[in-house]
């Protein structure tokens, strides 16, 4: 375990450069008395790895120091050939180049692990398109990724949830594909990064001069952060309910709108008392009409004649 993760530790400074005691430890869940000790067998065995103090320090290798490490486990060739998805590869214009480059690495290991990593993409394949195959139209895509490598500003007119359109000057810091849906992350003029649905930006114009990207953004920590806000943020409507055993399993199957949280034992009558989620009330009560008679609300109270006045609506339009 320990000739891992010494690997594992030169790996990382010979790619990153530069880290700190703590960085490592949380990389590899190790303490940081264990990198400590770590560090020191390095150096014992001739490793060239030393310590800068002060608050930009951390451990790192002498310049031009290089190793050849050629054992890979196969967990790590795993890791390394898992496929990614080629919708997202084809919206990014690198299928080709990752193909190429696929077959470059594949040719460049050693015979006994060239079939374990042809394996795995003959076991695993990721797909991120929908079943309908429909797929949000992106009128700027080239211009974004473009300003993404170059560090130029952009004039964009984005569109919002509710219709509006807005004009912003943005530097653009990264994109990021939630499912099949791209999301584009930039800076505003005061500094506040904000996230875009690419398909909401109507047009993108660069010719606003370039801007210096922040070198301590991490794109994989800001959306980590910003997604977990998000989530914090979203509305909540609790229901109980009470559901017949023929429904019940189709909860679990239902629309993204509708979260089952809670579900009790059943009655003898085979019906269930099950907790439900939604964003909204109107969601809820939507959701619950639909299944007519096979599905009962306990609580709260108000939805059963708020549910009944619908279902008289409803019956009203159809008797015309």
């Amino acid at each position: 375990m320990r000739g891992d993760r010494l690997i594992s530790i030169l790996l990382i400074l010979q790619n990153q450069g530069r880290i700190t005691a703590k960085e490592l430890a949380e990389k590899l869940e190790v303490s940081e008395r264990t990198i400590y000790r770590d560090m020191e067998v390095l150096s014992g065995s001739g490793i060239p790895v030393f310590a800068d103090r002060g608050k930009n320090g951390g451990w790192s290798l002498i310049d031009g120091y290089q190793t050849d490490l050629t054992g890979l486990k196969q967990s790590e060739i795993t890791a390394l050939f898992a496929p990614v998805s080629p919708q997202l590869l084809d919206d990014l214009g690198l299928t080709r180049t990752s193909e190429d480059a696929r077959n470059k690495i594949i040719a460049s290991l050693p015979a006994a692990y060239r079939k374990n990593a042809k394996d795995i993409w003959s076991r695993i394949h990721i797909d991120t398109s929908s079943w309908r195959g429909t797929k949000e139209k992106i009128a700027s895509f080239e211009v974004l990724k473009n300003a993404i490598w170059e560090n130029v500003k952009l004039e964009i007119i984005y569109q919002r949830a509710d219709g509006q359109t807005n004009h912003y000057i943005v530097q653009p810091l990264g994109l990021v594909a939630k499912g099949s849906i791209w999301y584009f992350i930039a800076a505003k003029e005061n500094g506040d990064i904000r996230n875009y649905r690419a398909s909401r930006i109507q047009s993108a114009v660069p010719g606003m001069g370039t801007f210096e990207r922040p070198d301590d953004f991490d794109i994989a920590a800001y959306w980590k952060s910003s997604k977990q806000a998000f989530i914090r943020a979203l509305p909540t409507y609790e229901v109980r309910i009470k559901v017949s055993g023929e429904v019940l399993p189709r909860l679990s199957f239902s629309n993204h709108f509708v979260r089952v949280m809670e579900t009790g034992s059943s009655d003898k009558e085979g019906w269930t008392s099950v907790k439900l989620t939604f964003d909204t009330k109107d969601e809820a009560k939507r959701y619950i009409l639909g299944f007519a008679d096979q599905m009962t609300v306990i609580e709260p109270e108000e939805l059963h004649a708020e549910i009944y006045r619908m279902a008289e609506a409803a019956v009203a339009h159809y008797r015309k």
